[in-house]
């Protein structure tokens, strides 16, 4: 996994040019923490949109949490960040100050760690929603996984919007 270190870079920094880290995710039971998976789905672009999140948590507190939330009508990149912010917001009200991130979302992934500019305006907002909570944590890491390496996120995410079109 590849950490985000806190070096005070903004979202305006230049863009870096490096590799996503494909390693797979592997659960540990030595970690105290809370591993998330998250993931957003869209149909059409903007359309119907859901979000997947799975969390488990490491530590005194073992515990899974699977989130297959409809969000309404955005983009798959709105749907995306919404995936990390509710992912954040539920292991960060867990108590939990440790927190690793993985995401099939390389453009979610490069902006938080500041590789890409946030330009959307959108976005922007997102953005800061996500680093106040990344705030809370004591440390986090995001790393860009492969798609099917984030399986059950994504069928969390597209359960959602499926579920959505039969209301």
């Amino acid at each position: 996994m590849t950490p985000l270190f806190r070096t005070g870079k903004s979202s305006d920094d230049a863009y870096q040019n490096n590799q996503s880290d494909n390693r797979q995710a592997v659960h540990s039971s030595e970690y105290s923490g809370a591993e998330i998976y998250c993931d957003g789905a869209c149909s059409g672009n903007p359309g119907k949109s859901g979000i997947g999140v799975v969390i488990l948590l490491h530590g005194s507190k073992e515990k899974e949490l699977r989130i297959s939330e409809y969000i309404g009508e955005a983009t798959n990149n709105i749907a995306e960040y919404t995936s990390l912010i509710r992912g954040l917001t539920e292991a960060a009200s867990s108590g939990t100050k440790k927190a690793r991130v993985f995401m099939d979302s390389e453009l979610v992934v490069k902006q938080i760690k500041g590789e890409y500019k946030v330009k959307n305006e959108n976005l922007k907002l997102l953005w800061v929603r996500a680093m106040k909570l990344i705030d809370e944590f004591d440390k986090f890491e995001i790393s860009h996984v492969r798609r099917e390496l984030n399986g059950e996120a994504d069928s969390l995410a597209r359960s959602a919007v499926e579920g959505s079109k039969k209301r």
